[in-house]
């Protein structure tokens, strides 16, 4: 953990230059949940590393010094006055079910579990501990954000918190998308590795309601016509990337120029990561915008 060459990460300073922004992992360990993750790097690393933390019956592997470093995070961005971006988590996913935990010897924990993990670092958040650092909480499970943030951030969401999906091609922004505007506060998504077309404009086209989600908006069908509701949540920022890595699946930049474009339209910032991290990013897709 610490400074990250996630693009996305990174945040901008007065000067126009940027600065990495940091990653943060409670715990290593995940299941694989849609076809975006087929090809995780996160599993491979972890077995790279000879940790068994992949699967649904298998527990997470604590990491104990993420507290050191989230205090060191903020010393850092407090000392230079600036607020730095941490990405929870490169090596997890933050909304998973809570599961059984290990220590760093593989010593199964007998009364704790993820939850109790997360919660700790939610009571941090709340508490005020981490004011100058911005948490962008990415999951693929959008629909267990509610059910294990704390009762306050429902109607009261913290400033310094961002919640985040990663949909991949038109089925998943289907699911997840909605799943995510459910939630109050700032969000963002992460179309990574995008794998399809996208319209952000035309959630679940096919359906009676069909969401706008850069606006916030829906018309539904109905017999007796077809109106239109304001949902009062919106995505505030939109990043889209390739595939990269051993067994790549193949990118269209066509599938990035029309989310572009959609961002463009409502004033939403669009962030370009990578094509496939050997292709360059061809110059009309090279925008990095922040929220």
């Amino acid at each position: 953990m610490g400074l990250t060459k996630i693009e996305w990460t990174s945040f901008p300073r007065p000067d126009g230059t940027f600065m990495p922004g940091y990653t943060a992992n409670l715990w290593w360990g995940c299941t694989k949940v849609h076809k975006g993750c087929d090809h995780c790097y996160a599993e491979t690393l972890s077995n790279r590393w000879g940790f068994n933390v992949w699967g649904n019956d298998t527990p997470r592997k604590e990491i104990k010094n993420v507290w050191k470093d989230l205090d060191r995070y903020q010393r850092d961005a407090a000392a230079a006055g600036e607020m730095r971006s941490v990405f929870v988590g490169s090596m997890m996913d933050i909304f998973e079910k809570p599961m059984p935990l290990t220590n760093s010897k593989g010593e199964l924990y007998e009364h704790v579990t993820t939850h109790d993990q997360r919660w700790r670092f939610f009571t941090m958040i709340n508490d005020g501990h981490y004011s100058n650092l911005l948490f962008l909480l990415l999951t693929k499970r959008p629909s267990n954000i509610n059910k294990y943030i704390p009762e306050s951030w429902k109607t009261n969401p913290p400033p310094n918190v961002m919640f985040g999906t990663s949909p991949v091609n038109q089925a998943t922004a289907n699911k997840l998308i909605p799943q995510l505007l459910e939630v109050k506060g700032k969000k963002f998504l992460s179309v990574e590795p995008q794998l399809g077309w996208v319209s952000l404009e035309e959630i679940n086209k096919y359906s009676s309601e069909e969401i706008n989600c850069l606006t916030g908006s829906a018309t539904y069908s109905t017999s007796e016509g077809v109106g239109a509701i304001g949902l009062g949540e919106k995505i505030d920022w939109v990043i889209v990337g390739g595939e990269s890595g051993p067994g790549r699946r193949e990118f269209n930049p066509e599938w990035a120029r029309q989310i572009r474009d959609q961002c463009n339209h409502y004033h939403i910032p669009f962030f370009m990561k990578q094509w496939d991290k050997v292709k360059e990013i061809p110059d009309d897709l090279l925008i990095r915008q922040f929220p």
